[in-house]
């Protein structure tokens, strides 16, 4: 059985968790310790050692993000919750990490648990965790890398790095100015929602660009040069906004 500690100040809610754990994945799981507090979360992972953490955001004394700072290394994996669809989350998704909004959905909590059970362990945990702390501590025009969801793992990328992004059906193609491609297994909505609002803008409703990539735009066959040379098509729908983008960039 799986190991897992659930961290949460509100008992109805560790409660509920656990009984939608068994019910959902019974004989999977063995919750070895509830906590409603970050110092006695900290002992239980020490004590127990498990392989997944259920970590509440906000809570009275210590919110959930500060339990990371009592471990050199991250040898387990985490699945945050949150009461709140709030700018944590964002960072969240950039750091290719789960969270669950209250109350748990069994859905919802089904599928971060597949995710649980073929994602990578150990190192894996411990670099996406970084980089959820270091995105964590800047604003959304400051952004450190973003880990994309590949048929791998994740791959970490920083948003100077990319060029433009194209929708692949249910994937997302991510064209970087090196030339490199890579294939994130999210839709092009999902990539669109982490990446800066700053730097990128969609055009179409396959493609997102990086702003600071663009050398001109062709008005007369709607379509946007960007520096390597290729050349992207503006929807009429998108054309207005992508100008005043493009305006206020320079």
């Amino acid at each position: 059985m799986v190991k897992a500690v659930i961290i949460d100040d509100e008992v109805n809610a560790q409660n509920l968790l656990e009984k939608t754990l068994e019910r959902c994945f019974p004989n999977k799981f063995n919750v070895v310790e509830k906590c409603n507090s970050v110092d006695s979360g900290v002992h239980a992972i020490k004590k127990y050692e498990p392989e997944l953490v259920f970590l509440d955001i906000q809570m009275p004394e210590k919110n959930g993000f500060e339990l990371f700072k009592y471990f050199d290394v991250i040898n387990f994996e985490v699945i945050f919750i949150t009461a709140f669809n709030q700018f944590a989350i964002k960072a969240i998704k950039r750091s290719a990490l789960d969270y669950l909004l209250k109350p748990v959905n069994s859905l919802e909590l089904a599928e971060a648990i597949k995710k649980f059970d073929t994602r990578n362990k150990g190192n894996f945990a411990q670099k996406k965790l970084t980089l959820l702390l270091e995105n964590l501590n800047v604003n959304d025009q400051q952004v450190s890398k973003i880990a994309f969801p590949t048929v791998e793992g994740f791959e970490l990328l920083h948003s100077n790095q990319i060029l433009y992004c194209k929708a692949e059906s249910n994937y997302c193609c991510i064209k970087q100015i090196s030339g490199h491609t890579k294939m994130a297994t999210k839709t092009l909505k999902y990539v669109e929602e982490i990446l800066p609002s700053n730097a990128f803008i969609r055009i179409h409703k396959t493609f997102v660009i990086n702003l600071n990539y663009v050398v001109r735009y062709h008005k007369t066959n709607k379509e946007v040069e960007l520096t390597n040379g290729e050349k992207l098509p503006v929807s009429f729908r998108k054309e207005e906004e992508f100008i005043n983008a493009i305006l206020q960039n320079n």
